[in-house]
């Protein structure tokens, strides 16, 4: 048996993690074991490649834990249930992984038994809250080294250290940070960092392959999408399906603009065809099968359930209460919405479900009321006016 200490490294395999290795190595004389938690951002091939790169930098271990369906199990399904795009605009794609690869990380650690949990967050992002406040939570007694944060390190430093050691990767040159998951793909770049510049064409991972239009459908059953086009599939499945036919079509493209949780501003391009895709096609099926005040609260709870998830609070037992909500209210989410596909965007068609409230014995919108008369409605106007004459009158001042 060894008695080196052990140290647990979150690896993806990128800059700043490849950094990790052989520093921790060198300055701490410890074992490292990388671990690499897949949410669905690696194909087979790349998760092969990424531990032939940890072991090539020198890792004792190196484990994939393979967590794409409870991924989806535990956070995606309430991000759909909630329609939730932080600030309107982004799904969510590196916070929400980030939240659930930290608790699969610590809960690792402590299964091998651990003395310390390494990341490679920078000081300057969210991330390194997003990991140490979990860490803290789950493995209390676990140290947490973080060598990019700790040294204040730059790209160039940290490839010129690498090359020192005798690595050179043709990757740690490139100009553009991407991060895919499941959810989405980040693209940061030097354009990121200004308030004005736009990504150019070539720094999306999807170009644009596609020019005629295209319709397809999505099916939900209470909330969840469960075919595509008629094709029954597991929602992780269709998430992929779906993303790789809108990919095509350059989809989902847009640029966040939001507070960090360490308070500074932040912009980050992403890329997400099918997360924006089904949360504006459930979004438009709730319209029609929910009620207002259910619509209303759902909003307010949702909102609140992306910050929390967004800051890394995922913990926090409010968030399994919240989910009980979202939850419930999905149970006459059913039915089939249409999508139409053309260049660099969107647009939902319709629905049709036995669900919706648009219900035509009661009346068709601006032409026939069945269920009540014109003497219904006046006198329900002039009960509904009563507490505005009732002020106007107390504070009338004539």
């Amino acid at each position: 048996m060894s008695n080196k200490k052990k140290i647990v490294l979150a690896f993806s395999g990128g800059l700043d993690t490849s950094y990790c290795v052989p520093y921790l190595k060198q300055t701490y004389g410890s074992e490292i074991h990388t671990v690499l938690v897949n949410t669905g951002g690696f194909s087979d091939k790349e998760l092969t490649q990424t531990k032939e790169h940890a072991y090539k930098l020198g890792a004792d271990t190196h484990k994939t834990l393979q967590q794409t369906e409870q991924f989806y199990q535990e956070v995606i399904k309430y991000l759909i249930f909630g329609n939730i795009l932080k600030n309107d605009t982004y799904p969510l794609s590196v916070s929400s992984e980030r939240a659930f690869q930290a608790v699969a990380i610590a809960n690792y650690a402590q299964q091998i038994g651990a003395d310390a949990i390494a990341h490679g967050s920078t000081g300057a992002g969210n991330d390194q809250v997003r990991f140490d406040l979990i860490f803290n939570v789950i493995a209390p007694e676990l140290e947490i080294i973080t060598p990019i944060r700790d040294q204040q390190l730059s790209r160039q430093q940290e490839v010129e250290f690498l090359q020192q050691q005798g690595y050179d990767f043709e990757w740690a040159e490139a100009k553009y940070s991407i991060n895919k998951g499941l959810w989405g793909t980040s693209v940061g770049g030097a354009e990121t960092l200004t308030s004005d510049q736009p990504l150019p064409e070539e720094a999306w991972p999807s170009q644009l392959n596609k020019t005629d239009q295209e319709t397809l459908t999505v099916k939900f059953k209470n909330g969840e999408p469960t075919a595509l086009n008629d094709k029954q599939l597991s929602a992780v499945e269709l998430i992929q399906q779906l993303n790789e036919l809108a990919s095509d079509y350059a989809v989902g493209r847009d640029i966040h603009v939001g507070d960090t949780i360490i308070g500074i501003k932040g912009r980050v391009g992403f890329e997400a065809a099918a997360p924006l895709i089904l949360i504006n096609a459930h979004k438009q099926l709730e319209k029609h099968v929910l009620t207002k005040w259910q619509i209303y609260w759902k909003k307010q709870l949702s909102e609140w359930y992306g910050m929390m998830l967004h800051e890394g609070q995922y913990l926090d037992p409010v968030m399994r209460n919240i989910e009980q909500f979202l939850a419930d209210t999905q149970s006459n989410v059913s039915g089939m919405v249409s999508v139409n596909l053309t260049p660099y965007q969107f647009t939902i068609e319709g629905i049709t479900s036995d669900n919706d409230l648009m219900d035509a014995k009661f009346g068709d919108y601006g032409e026939m009321n069945n269920a009540w008369s014109g003497e219904d409605v006046k006198g329900f106007a002039k009960i509904l006016s009563n507490q505005i004459n009732i002020h106007k009158s107390v504070n009338s001042h004539d």
